[in-house]
């Protein structure tokens, strides 16, 4: 017979990483305002491998448009430059032979809209994933009462479930609401 508080905490902790996701995949949406974390996907080749531009130059944000990277060996300024370059950043980079400096431009109206829809698209997947995790429980706990569980404690497991679902639904469209604003703001 299945645990049934074991199997709601494994469904609460399925949904709350799939929110995570989310979070960690718009901090990565350009939004027009500099932020450090659309660099996180960066690997510089350093001495043979490959590793996170964060772990090669101090990386700041001086203002509100521009990302500053500062290598903390200057020969690998144009491996740091190669690599932004290769990746799906979409800026490029301008150096002084000191420091690397990454302008942010101001997104259009149309280039704003993309970008809410790009968002909207992420934040789906994440409902998505949040609809399935309970689809898949529910199941579980159907299962479960051909293995002998109660009626009654299946309908209150499922209540459980669907108060977690709604929770963590909220909580998607909570973020997805911040960043769709943050995007539109000029």
């Amino acid at each position: 017979m299945i645990d049934v508080k074991e199997t709601l905490n494994e469904s609460e902790e399925r949904m709350q990483m799939a929110a995570l996701f989310l979070e960690e995949s718009l901090a990565r949406v350009r939004a027009g305002r500099a932020n450090v974390a659309i660099l996180d996907g960066v690997r510089v080749n350093s001495y043979g491998s490959m590793v996170p531009l964060n772990q090669v130059a101090n990386v700041s944000v001086p203002d509100a448009r521009t990302i500053a990277i500062k290598p903390w060996d200057k020969k690998q300024i144009k491996d740091i430059e190669k690599a932004i370059m290769d990746s799906d950043v979409g800026i490029t980079p301008e150096n002084n032979g000191e420091v690397i400096r990454l302008n942010i431009p101001q997104p259009t109206e149309e280039r704003r809209k993309e970008l809410v829809k790009q968002c909207n698209k992420i934040g789906e997947k994440a409902k998505v994933e949040v609809r399935n995790v309970r689809s898949d429980i529910k199941d579980r706990l159907k299962k479960a009462i051909k293995d002998g569980l109660s009626e009654d404690n299946e309908k209150d497991a499922e209540l459980e479930l669907q108060k977690l679902h709604d929770k963590y639904i909220k909580q998607i469209d909570d973020l997805l609401e911040d960043k769709n604003k943050e995007i539109m703001t000029v």
